[in-house]
This record gives C-alpha cells, sequence and structure tokens, in this order.
C-alpha cells in the first residue's frame, strides 16, 4: 500500500463520514430542530491559524453564523449528555480531544466520529506548552494525535503515511488536521512546526467561562450576552463541564429562537463530497 493511497483513503473514510451524517440529520424527525445550516471546509494553507481571542484572522462566517467547539474531552459521565442534546437539535459540532482521555474511552472517541461530529487534537495531556521545553512541547502534542488516531482507527499513521498497529509512533499530519493549544498558549516554534505540518490551529472567537464554577442559567446568560456582542464566531465550550451539559439543550434553542445558524467544520480534503445538514423544517 503506497502512502499517496493510505492518504487518498483517510480522506474518502472521512468524507463519507460527513456525508453519512449530513443524511442523517437531514432526516431529523423534530421539524422544529435548529439543525447545522452548512459545512464549512478549513484548509491549512489558507486559514492556519484563526479564532480572534488569538489571531488577527478567523473563520468566514457570515452574521449569526456560529461553530460549536468542545475542549478536553471525551468524559463518560457529561459527554453522552452534550451528544444527545447535540443529536437532539441535529447540529454537528468539534471536539478537540485530550489524548490521554481519547486512549481511555476509545468507544466514545467512535461514536463521537461516527455521529459526523468532526474529532480535533488537544495534545496528549494538557500542559502549558508555553512553559515547556521544545522537545517535551512537540512531544506531548505528537502522542496526543496518535492517541486519538489510534482511537478512531485502531492504528497510528506514520510520517511516510503508512497506517500499522503499533502503538508510540505519532503521526505528523493526523487524519482531521486541527489542533487547539491549551490554554491558548502557544510558542512561535510549535506554531511554524503545526502550519509546517498542514495543520491548523483553532483559537476561539467567544467562550463560556465554562472552566468557573457557574450555575447553567448563569452559563447561559454569559454565552448569550457575549453572543449578542459578537454576532457571530467559532465557540469554545467544555463538554466534560456538568454545568455546560446541563445548558448546552438551552442553548441550542436559543441560536434556533434567535435566528443564529450552525456551520459543522470539516478540513478541506475530508469535504470534497460532504454536502450541509438543512434545517430540517
Amino acid at each position: 500500500m503506497t502512502p499517496g493511497f493510505t492518504r487518498t483513503l483517510c480522506a474518502a473514510v472521512a468524507a463519507a463520514t460527513v456525508w453519512t451524517a449530513a443524511a442523517k440529520a437531514a432526516e431529523c424527525p423534530r421539524k422544529d430542530a435548529l439543525g447545522t445550516s452548512r459545512v464549512l471546509r478549513v484548509d491549512a494553507a489558507t486559514s492556519p491559524r484563526v479564532g480572534l481571542k488569538s489571531f488577527p484572522q478567523t473563520l468566514p462566517l457570515q452574521d449569526r453564523e456560529v461553530v460549536l467547539t468542545f475542549d478536553d474531552g471525551p468524559w463518560p459521565g457529561t459527554t453522552p449528555q452534550v451528544l444527545a442534546a447535540l443529536a437532539r437539535e441535529c447540529v454537528l459540532a468539534t471536539f478537540f480531544m485530550i489524548g490521554r482521555s481519547a486512549s481511555a474511552y476509545p468507544e466514545l472517541v467512535r461514536r463521537i466520529a461516527a455521529l459526523g461530529h468532526t474529532v480535533g487534537h488537544h495534545t496528549w495531556s494538557h500542559p502549558n506548552i508555553k512553559y515547556m521545553k521544545p522537545d517535551a512541547a512537540v512531544a506531548d502534542i505528537d502522542k496526543g494525535f496518535a492517541a486519538v488516531e489510534k482511537a478512531l482507527h485502531g492504528t497510528v499513521t506514520t510520517t511516510q503515511g503508512i497506517g500499522i498497529a503499533t502503538p508510540g509512533i505519532a503521526s505528523a499530519t493526523p487524519t482531521t488536521p486541527f489542533f487547539r493549544y491549551p490554554y491558548f498558549e502557544m510558542t512561535p516554534a510549535t506554531l511554524d512546526l503545526l502550519q509546517n505540518r498542514g495543520i491548523t490551529v483553532f483559537g476561539a472567537d467567544l467562550w463560556a467561562s465554562d472552566w468557573e464554577p457557574m450555575k447553567p442559567a448563569q452559563q447561559l446568560k454569559l454565552l448569550t450576552e457575549r453572543l449578542q456582542a459578537a454576532r457571530k464566531g467559532i465557540i469554545l465550550l467544555h463538554d466534560p463541564k456538568a454545568q455546560t451539559a446541563a445548558m448546552l439543550p438551552a442553548f441550542l434553542r436559543y441560536l434556533r429562537d434567535n435566528g443564529y445558524r450552525v456551520v459543522h467544520i470539516v478540513p478541506a480534503a475530508a469535504a470534497s463530497t460532504a454536502r450541509a445538514v438543512q434545517n430540517p423544517k
């Protein structure tokens, strides 16, 4: 099997997942569901770093369009609740996973992907990259890539693009080349490394501050007020947070009732045959 064939196969599988999810969501039995308005292809060549909290550029979203992203999972106590809320509204999101958690709960990783959500990367152990030695920082990033890839596919991809079953060999370019730094703390060296590998680094445009303890109603008020001011953007949430899981159904209904539209992001190579999940009204 040639490296080129392997990369093509991975892209085809990813595209098929998006296509299947689109078909399922289009058949959503709830006629008043929020839905997912369109699929946005993200190419690292043109969008290497996005999110206004960290970078000058963000995704090309229209007024009242949002991208839902979740960090730090998967976590069996709360991630299923988040998935249920998203499924109820026929909404697709992106999950930036910690490699250690992905290794512990690979079935949950595969479930997220099977539902059509995008699986991104968030290091192995959630360290603050800014304060690490360069070699240690790259090792933790790569170990995270490898762990998520193994949870998803049962194999790890080498730098030559060849799938093998041997753990511990990190992928230079994962199947889904989306990465987010823990704490949004980064270094020029790792930013350059990721860009050279064709990996888009995601910041955020707004967030719910759900790392701070608060009641779901307080979090909903905080997030909706920030969204009213921003009017669009990449939203950061955390699926291991119980308050977020409890708040999410009300937030999704708020989006629908106030004319917001959810955009689902996928890698450019994986979206060539994907179509948007239309609001099933």
